[in-house]
């Protein structure tokens, strides 16, 4: 049966009937509208009505459901798709490198494409099932139990028996990365809903400072970009793929580096000499040099090596933020690509632009600072590099506010792993071994707080990522922000 078949006198009658004009709030008196039972997922949505408080049909729950489906694979395996796509291009760029590299066991273009197919598939139906099985469980609970009397927790519970969709990327594929990082996104919701409590207000005070995205980037750029020349087995195989690309250092001037701040003996001076003479520099390095400037940049000044060091970073920086721009405004925007389809690609062809900039400052800054203080304190070690990095955050102003949190969100979820590993690895933490998937347990966690927040404190979220949540899962408002309640 129709919805509008269900709706009673109060709202067909004088009040403007579902057809009509008014937005006068359902009768008081009327029997039907108190024992209506709205809530988010049950409130059928139509135009011209608004939301009206009448339960979904089953037929209207399954559709529901195979809908959030559909969307949820889209966004997955067109976000995992978009990206391979670009990286596969990426190779082809440089098949001739890669043909001479086979014999050393590097994949070929074509394994690299099958293995971007199924990382695509896997993607669509880890999202898929995710919003499948949450808008299920929803339907299921509030059809057991009631909308009214769940209303509190039932998108909390559905959260969490929908987080081990994760395990559809590879049972044996650890994402704790990602589960990190979703559990910081849950921590900013939660201390956004803390913000605005009475009761923890004063508490979460400290986290409304305007700067602190900033701050965490630094901290996080301590970690990471420590690691980088450090300890990479301490960090994920894509992102220390990802650093060694952005980082534009040769493995062998990496080492260098390690070894004159570990304070160890040189063993590969005669690889990084070799290594300068195949790009047309001959240098001849000194082992018992205090500075490693002349391992970093060979015979080029700090200043000269920085500024060219940034031109090439721009440059490796582009091709990486245009699918990041690009896809997303296929979603987002999809509703006015047609009628703004110019200001869209421009606006996203600027933000291109403006987070290249970010990248390659960033990477070029990490170097700039690490010869500063060497120069300044002509020494190296492990402390000076850990404070060399820090400053390096700082070119996280160079990209617009909206996007800094989600920066150094991302970037702190890889410091904290990347940290207790190596915690782990020198021995000051044990090995966890009695939890082998504690990624997918995190990752519950996380998608229960944010689902909940979804569900109940939706003012927390920014309207882009409610449009998208609200696209995929179709949960209207709560009742108190429909349109005939904010006019009663």
């Amino acid at each position: 049966m129709s919805p509008s078949g269900d709706l009673c006198t109060c709202f067909a009658g004088e009040n403007g009937g579902p057809y009509g004009d008014h937005h006068e709030s359902a009768d008081p008196n009327c029997t039907h509208c108190k024992k209506s039972d709205p809530s988010p997922s049950s409130f059928y949505y139509s135009s011209s009505l608004g939301y009206v408080s009448v339960p979904l049909s089953d037929s209207e729950k399954l559709r529901r459901v195979v809908t959030a489906s559909i969307k949820g694979f889209t966004i997955g395996a067109g976000l995992k798709g978009g990206l391979a796509i670009f990286s596969i291009l990426a190779r082809l760029r440089r098949r001739k490198l890669l043909a001479s590299l086979r014999k050393e066991g590097v994949i070929t273009n074509n394994e690299a494409i099958v293995t971007a197919l199924k990382e695509t598939l896997r993607y669509g139906l880890f999202l898929g099932t995710f919003a499948g099985t949450f808008v299920s469980v929803d339907e299921i609970i509030g059809s057991l139990a009631g909308h009214r009397g769940t209303a509190k927790w039932r998108a909390l519970l559905a959260g969490a028996i929908a987080g081990p969709s994760m395990l559809l990327t590879g049972l044996n594929t650890q994402h704790t990365s990602l589960a990190i990082y979703i559990l910081m996104r849950a921590a900013v919701l939660a201390s956004r809903c803390g913000i605005k409590s009475k009761r923890f207000g004063g508490i979460c005070k400290p986290l409304t400072w305007a700067h602190g995205d900033i701050f965490l980037m630094c901290l996080s750029s301590s970690q990471i970009l420590s690691a980088y020349i450090l300890k990479q087995e301490s960090l994920p195989p894509s992102y220390k793929s990802f650093l060694n690309k952005h980082g534009g250092k040769d493995t062998v001037i990496l080492q260098g580096v390690k070894e004159i701040a570990s304070g160890i003996p040189f063993t590969n001076l005669e690889a990084i000499e070799k290594y300068y003479k195949s790009i047309g520099t001959n240098i001849k390095l000194d082992p018992a040099m205090e500075v490693p400037c002349s391992i970093v940049h060979g015979d080029q000044s700090c200043s000269a090596h920085i500024i060219s060091f940034l031109v090439q970073a721009y440059k490796r920086a582009l091709p990486v933020y245009l699918p990041v721009y690009l896809i997303p405004a296929l979603i987002v925007h999809r509703q006015d690509l047609l009628k703004r389809h110019y200001s869209i690609l421009l606006k996203g062809l600027l933000g291109t632009a403006r987070s290249s900039l970010f990248l390659s400052v960033y990477c070029s800054s990490a170097w700039a600072w690490t010869c500063f203080l060497f120069r300044i304190f002509r020494r190296c070690n492990i402390p000076m590099v850990a404070m060399g990095t820090f400053p390096t955050g700082l070119a996280l102003a160079i990209e617009k506010k909206s996007r800094r949190t989600e920066i150094s969100l991302y970037c702190l979820a890889r410091a904290i792993e990347s940290f207790f590993t190596c915690m782990a690895d020198t021995g000051y933490l044990p090995p966890s071994t009695k939890m082998k998937r504690a990624d997918v347990v995190i990752f519950s966690l996380s998608t229960a707080i944010i689902m909940h927040c979804y569900a109940q404190e939706r003012e927390v979220f920014r309207s882009k990522y409610l449009n998208v949540l609200d696209w995929v899962f179709g949960v209207p408002p709560p009742s108190c922000e429909t349109p005939r309640c904010k006019m009663s």
